[in-house]
This record gives C-alpha cells, sequence and structure tokens, in this order.
C-alpha cells in the first residue's frame, strides 16, 4: 500500500452527517458496519463511545495521529477557500458559512484524532484500501463509503468501481455509497452503466433520496444488496 500523505486531502465527516447521508436507523445502528474509505471522520469514535459495532479501514491510517494532524493543518484553508469560491454550488442548511462548515470539519477530526491510537489498538481503525479489503466473507451487516466512488469518476475507471463495490459486496450483506455526484457537481456516469453491471452479477442496486444535501442535487445514495437469498 504506497500513497504519499501529501497527496491525500483528509476531510471529516460526523456521526449526525453519516445518520443522513446513510439514512441509517436506529435499529441500524446496531448492526455491524464497516466504514470504508472512512479517512478522519469522527463516525468510528461516536459510535464506538455510543456501544455500536464498527470498524474504519483507509489507507490513510497507515500514518501517525501526528503526521495526519500536519496534513489536515496543510489543506484546511486551502478546502475552505474552494467552498468559498464555489459557494453557489452548495446547499447553505445545515452551515452557515464556509468558515462554519470548517469549523465543524475540524471538530469531527480533532475526535477523530484523539480516538485514532486507541483505535488502531482496538483494531476498529485497519489500514486497508479497495478493491482488497482484507475480511471474510460477510464479515459484515452493512458497509458504508462516503465521498469516494462515484465523486472521483474522473480519476478512477469503471472497473475500479466496480471492483470496489463487488469487493465491499463480499465483506457486507448490504453496500451504501453517497453521493452519487462528481466533485464538479454533476451525477457521474458511472452511475447506471454500475447498476447494469451488477444486475448481471446478480446484485439489486436501488438509488435512495437521503436527508442530506450539501453539494447542489447530492442528495442520493446507492443501496446494494444480492438479490439471491443466501
Amino acid at each position: 500500500m504506497t500513497i504519499k500523505l501529501e497527496k491525500v486531502v483528509p476531510w471529516g465527516r460526523n456521526i449526525d452527517e453519516y445518520i443522513s447521508m446513510f439514512d441509517l436507523t436506529s435499529t441500524e445502528k446496531n448492526l455491524t458496519i464497516l466504514d470504508c474509505a472512512g479517512g478522519p471522520s469522527s463516525f468510528n469514535y461516536e459510535m464506538t463511545l455510543q456501544g455500536y459495532n464498527i470498524i474504519s479501514c483507509d489507507p490513510i491510517y497507515q500514518f501517525t495521529a501526528d503526521e495526519i494532524y500536519r496534513r489536515i493543518q496543510e489543506v484546511y484553508q486551502y478546502i475552505v477557500d474552494e467552498v468559498k469560491e464555489n459557494y453557489d454550488t452548495f446547499v447553505w442548511q445545515n452551515f452557515q458559512s464556509p468558515e462554519d462548515l470548517g469549523k465543524v470539519r475540524i471538530v469531527a477530526m480533532e475526535k477523530f484524532l484523539q480516538d485514532f491510537s486507541t483505535g488502531v489498538q482496538q483494531k476498529r481503525y485497519l489500514t486497508a484500501e479497495l478493491p482488497n479489503l482484507p475480511f471474510e466473507d460477510n464479515k459484515f451487516d452493512l458497509a458504508l463509503c462516503s465521498h469516494f466512488l462515484f465523486l472521483y469518476s474522473d480519476q478512477f475507471s469503471v472497473e475500479f468501481h466496480l471492483e470496489s463495490i463487488l469487493e465491499m459486496c463480499r465483506v457486507a450483506k448490504e453496500v451504501r455509497i453517497f453521493p452519487l455526484l462528481k466533485m464538479s457537481g454533476e451525477i457521474s456516469p458511472l452511475v447506471m452503466p454500475i447498476i447494469a453491471k451488477l444486475s448481471t452479477k446478480g446484485y439489486q442496486a436501488e438509488i435512495k433520496q437521503v436527508d442530506y444535501e450539501f453539494q447542489k442535487g447530492g442528495n442520493q445514495m446507492i443501496s446494494i444488496q444480492s438479490s439471491v437469498i443466501k
């Protein structure tokens, strides 16, 4: 696993955002959950604090908390400035301003950093990356993937997306991915081809509207399950 930290743009989200992005019910929080490409989100910390069972995986976890913190400091203002420049492409309902967004993100990432060393020791944060996950078949009830697949459709091929989704389907009974937009704000052109390919492999994919929208039009996730009763 060879990623360079200077190529990573860490940007963490909190448990309330995960619940909205993935339409998680109170009952579903009791499931065994994999947060795939979890980055510096506080979701694992906050779920663990509430007594739930979750594992996060990301190649960034090969670095130390101090190294990740330094990278966060390096990119933080750049991201906030980018949001300011593209202000009209976002929905300002949950955040008052780009500065307020930045503060919310910093709080989430600080919680992650405080929990990271302990979480690594407890094997809640594992260094792993798509499309190869170090888990046995059906280990999880639910695998979540936030702001990675589809968002970077210009960087990753349809083959990479399909391999990654099939790998998540291998380790989890259900997979949910959010959002379905590219970075530019357009619906990813890979969504429908992926749904078609998944269908030929025995999976049922459903696009669902969720109660979360920051990128304009980014209020949908995709839920994928096997159409075969196991």
